[in-house]
């Protein structure tokens, strides 16, 4: 280019600047400014707002310091007052900041902006809710003294109700489970014989608070010690309020030992909202409920729905649609589901040679393939997609080595290419209508498109361990079990196995 057209484009370049400069297109957004301005006046009135919260405490507090020793709360309440106040202060740091990007106004600053502006909401947030929560707490001792007479009466209740207090009902249903799941017995009993304690430790609180109930009901209130009773009287309420609780808690827990159910990731999706890129995934969760141990008559429901997750999580779960990323076997409680992702229904088959209550393996073409039982049709669909094909011995047996080893299976067919999983031929076919299947690519797309492994993976996965499982050999049976009901909402019950 000549010299006079340099001269010409950069005369145009500087006419652009300034026309982007004027434009304020190199400004932070104006939604971004407009949060700044009003999260800052809204700092301004949490501050004032906490400062009078703090201060009618204290004025509490010095009112009726012999009130204010129940609990400790003449230096409790104080020191939460100064942990709440430090989240104040860095909601102020954050408004400085802010302050700081709002005066260079750089639109390159945008996204810092918005973080700086939820971190300074959460933390100004954090500071008023606890303050409020202390202040609450102080008002509920003064007006316990200041309504003895129905303090006096609730404790009567309270101490009525723990004294007769059934626990029959609840007993049943643990000694049941326990004659069901005797592995959890040694739990159980534990947890029930805390439960059964309660009403003994509210005896306490009735027994020591039995003088000065009788002051207070003589109307001698000189030299009563309120903190000793009004204290008292919070654990015997606490008590008697807890046991519903607890025994709701205590039933669920043994509830949990009659379901099984897994989380199959459907799909996944990420979305620009507000500035930000949001992350969800779409879980299918499967449930089947018996009523008792023996595995019969159980009923299958299952739901869906959208989750949003973090970023890392959502990473970690784009290799694992159509997996069972979570499942927890009847017996167990819900806090001891496995969580280590599994191609979805292998954890219901039995070690080959076995059958249970779920299916059986069944010998043909010179091979063992699993096959579910009829009243088991929609549990199966529901993890496979009506997609299923009788497994085959083989790479049942590769699933449970990479199970041992901490791995996770994705199997793979006669080419190489993994089975399950993301990219794998099974999930390409059953979740094809997944939008995240779709976008990938596909198997076309994935390493695994030569139809060969790469050096060093197996169809286990590449987590944790050694070793890899033998290949399935492809099977495709001349004529498999054609199991396609028809998805029926509210569960089906299942009827005895015959």
């Amino acid at each position: 280019m000549s010299r006079r057209g340099l001269e010409v484009l950069a005369v145009i370049l500087t006419f652009l600047i300034v026309i982007v400069l004027f434009a304020g297109l190199d400004n932070l957004p104006r939604k971004v400014r407009a949060d700044i301005s009003q999260e800052a006046q809204q700092l301004q009135q949490s501050q004032k707002q906490f400062q009078g919260m703090e201060d009618a405490v204290t004025q509490q507090l010095a009112a009726d310091p012999e009130l204010f020793r129940a609990h400790d709360m003449n230096t409790a309440l104080p020191e939460r007052f100064r942990i709440a106040a430090g989240e104040l202060t860095g909601a102020q740091r954050d408004a400085a900041e802010l302050d700081k990007l709002l005066k260079a106004n750089r639109r390159q600053d945008a996204d810092q902006a918005r973080k700086l502006l939820k971190e300074q909401d959460a933390l100004r947030a954090a500071a008023i809710n606890e303050a409020g929560a202390i202040q609450t707490e102080a008002q509920h001792w003064v007006d316990m003294k200041r309504h003895l007479p129905d303090e006096l009466k609730q404790m009567a209740a309270d101490h009525q109700a723990l004294s007769h207090w059934d626990f029959a009902p609840v007993t049943a249903v643990v000694t049941r489970a326990e004659t069901d799941w005797p592995q959890k017995k040694s739990d159980l009993d534990t947890r029930l014989t805390a439960l059964k304690a309660i009403p003994g430790d509210g005896e306490k609180a009735w027994e020591a608070s039995d003088a000065m109930r009788r002051q207070a009901e003589s109307k001698n209130l000189a030299g009563l010690d309120y903190a000793g009773l009004l204290t008292d009287a919070q654990t015997l309420h606490d008590d008697v309020t807890s046991i519903p609780t607890r025994t709701t808690e205590l039933e669920t827990l043994t509830g949990q030992l009659y379901t099984s159910w897994d989380r199959v990731l459907v799909d996944l999706r990420d979305r620009k909202s507000g500035g930000t890129r949001d992350y969800e995934e779409e879980l299918r969760t499967v449930r089947t409920k018996f009523p008792d141990a023996t595995g019969q008559n159980g009923v299958t429901t299952s739901d869906e729905n959208w989750t949003e997750i973090s970023k890392t999580n959502y990473e970690v779960a784009e290799k694992n649609i159509g997996m069972s990323v979570a499942h927890k076997a009847v017996g167990k409680y819900d806090s001891e589901a496995d969580e280590v992702p599994e191609p979805a229904g292998f954890a219901y088959m039995a070690p080959v040679g076995n059958r249970n209550q779920y299916g059986y393996w069944e010998h043909r073409d010179g091979g063992n393939f699993w096959v579910w039982y009829g009243q088991y049709a929609l549990l199966r669909d529901l993890l496979w997609g009506h997609s299923y094909r009788p497994i085959p011995s083989a790479e049942w047996e590769s699933y449970r080595t990479a199970r041992n080893y901490g791995q996770t299976y994705y199997g793979h067919d006669e080419s190489g290419a993994p089975k399950y999983g993301t990219h794998g031929t099974f999930t390409q076919h059953s979740y094809s209508s997944s939008r995240y299947v779709r976008s990938s690519g596909g198997y076309s797309s994935s390493k695994y498109a030569s139809g060969s492994l790469r050096r060093g993976e197996s169809g286990a996965g590449h987590t944790f361990g050694s070793g890899s499982g033998s290949r399935s050999g492809g099977f495709r049976p001349r004529s498999a079990p054609s199991f396609r009901p028809s998805f029926r909402p509210g569960g089906r019950s299942f009827g005895r196995r015959r």
